[in-house]
């Protein structure tokens, strides 16, 4: 009698082999953050007090906004597809992308006000290069999560995803999930202290 096959891999613990391994990436991912935030802590140290008065608080905390917005979008994306509702999950991936797209927008605005209005640029002092270090790394990874979501819309277009398999919607979740931490300490230590 031969046993049904399955397409998951499990592991020991009994975890989905490609869940586990996006919390492993997610780990190294925490390790390079942490390394540009003490290395940004430490050029803002050095840097002359009150370096980040060129920085738009209020733009800056509509953006945060947006982006938490955006993870509730795709917690709600999850939600519609483990109800089986292949247009909620649509709906609610497309809103992701667009409000990812949003956040990565004011943030090219915000650098152009930086260097072209204000000449605040990685050259011209610590704290600026710690600055675009730190945020331009995050933005990147922004940018490669709405790369990620766009293929996802065009999975769920497809039908690729069922209430029975939808892994890579919940993978993409915690990666993005992770994003927007980031960015919250982000905000918090580099706008807020």
């Amino acid at each position: 009698m031969s046993q049904p096959t399955t397409t998951h891999k499990y592991t020991t613990t009994g975890l989905d082999s490609r869940k586990l391994g996006m919390w492993i990436f997610l780990a190294t991912e925490v390790m390079l953050f942490s390394s540009l935030i003490s290395g940004f802590l430490q050029m803002q140290a050095r840097s002359p007090a009150g370096a980040n008065h060129v920085l738009n608080i209020p733009l800056t905390a509509v953006n945060t906004f947006i982006l938490i917005c955006s993870s509730l979008t795709v917690v709600m994306a999850l939600s519609a597809i483990q109800d089986g509702d292949q247009k909620k999950l649509r709906t609610f991936l497309l809103a992701t992308l667009a409000l990812g797209a949003t956040f990565l927008g004011i943030q090219i605005i915000e650098y152009r006000h930086l260097i072209v209005g204000e000449g605040f640029t990685p050259a011209g002092s610590l704290f600026g290069a710690g600055f675009f270090t730190v945020t331009g790394f995050h933005g990147f990874h922004v940018f490669i999560g709405l790369i990620w979501c766009a293929w996802l819309i065009l999975q769920a277009v497809a039908g690729r995803f069922t209430a029975a398999e939808h892994m890579r919607v919940e993978i993409f979740g915690l990666y993005w999930h992770f994003v927007d931490v980031v960015w919250i300490i982000l905000f918090t230590l580099i706008y807020l202290l």
